[in-house]
């Protein structure tokens, strides 16, 4: 019976709620939310007409129900304070979590990462591979990930450049003897995936948001990520409100910065990791490198010279594979 009441309760709260949405059509605009009608489509069929609403400040939802009746709270992340200089990253930490909306300012504590970015992990931004060119694009992914010899995260901004680029490397690299695995291709859960991508050092796997923002997968399995191009926000009217309440480029800038920072987080997991993060676009603004760690290494490169340093780096592993009676193969042309 308690199930049933709360149940009916949280349908009367649903229906509330699109009766407060439908009242709002054609009225005033509430300055706290964005109000849009959207159609979506699907392989250019129309499937759903909605009328959506959302807080422009998210924070200030989750600080009156979360933050403001606990006793306390504990914000943390190594990205929270998303690549900014001292006081800019407090200030970006501070608006990310909510604390602007609390009575009392917010402690802070920053701890210094145990890892040794400098000798671990470099990036690489590479200057030749066209943007737009799907062919170029699944042929600069193949090459790195046979360098790799695997254990390779490759992170899309675009469900369909993810499956052109799939369907056009994962017969060559099973050829090589390195299964590729795909989020939106394959018919198995995200979580399966990252468990079998996790279990294989000589597997890769190609994934969205999803795989950018969450996946653990630390040591030999995961020693390269590859980026198709910089993660710009999408141009909605959500982003275009919350934008021009944020400060325009500024805003956008700490979004890339926080994706980026987070993309690179998937690369180094333990004291004893390393790897090379590769950025397939020569559309990388000097500005955004703030996002990566101090003291990693940044070159901009060609295809062939990033091949090169993927497989010198990573070589010593591949060796010890071929040990373990796992033939090696030099990188492709």
């Amino acid at each position: 019976r308690e199930g049933a009441i709360a149940s009916i309760g949280w349908r009367a709260e649903t229906v509330a709620a699109w009766l407060s949405l439908l009242a709002r059509v054609g009225g005033p605009a509430d300055a706290d939310f964005v109000d849009w009608l959207a159609v979506d489509r699907v392989e250019g069929r129309e499937f759903d007409i909605g009328l959506h609403r959302r807080w422009l400040d998210p924070t200030r939802p989750f600080a009156e129900v979360v933050l403001k009746p606990a006793h306390g709270a504990l914000v943390t992340s190594a990205t929270l304070t998303g690549g900014g200089s001292a006081e800019e990253g407090w200030q970006i930490a501070e608006a990310r979590s909510g604390a602007p909306h609390l009575t009392r300012p917010a402690a802070r504590f920053a701890a210094l990462s145990p890892f040794d970015y400098a000798t671990q992990a470099e990036v690489l931004i590479v200057t030749d591979v066209k943007r737009g060119d799907v062919g170029a694009l699944a042929n600069a992914y193949a090459r790195l990930i046979v360098a790799s010899r695997g254990g390779t995260l490759g992170l899309f901004t675009a469900i369909r450049r993810l499956r052109g680029v799939h369907g056009r490397i994962a017969d060559r690299l099973a050829r090589e003897g390195l299964p590729l695995l795909a989020q939106h291709v394959d018919p198995i859960d995200t979580g399966t995936l990252v468990d079998i991508f996790r279990d294989d050092p000589g597997a890769s796997l190609l994934g969205t948001d999803a795989l950018r923002d969450g996946v653990d997968v630390p040591g030999e399995s995961l020693r390269l990520v590859v980026m198709e191009g910089v993660p710009w926000p999408k141009p909605t009217v959500l982003h275009a409100a919350r934008r021009l309440a944020g400060g325009g480029a500024v805003y956008d800038d700490r979004l890339i910065r926080a994706r980026l920072a987070q993309a690179f987080g998937r690369l180094i997991r333990r004291a004893d990791d390393s790897g090379a993060f590769v950025m397939l676009s020569a559309a990388m603004p000097s500005r955004l490198l703030s996002a990566f760690p101090p003291g990693v290494p940044v070159t901009r490169v060609t295809l062939d010279e990033a091949v090169t340093r993927v497989a010198a780096r990573l070589s010593s592993r591949a060796a010890l594979r071929h040990e373990a009676g796992e033939p090696a193969r030099g990188p492709l042309s």
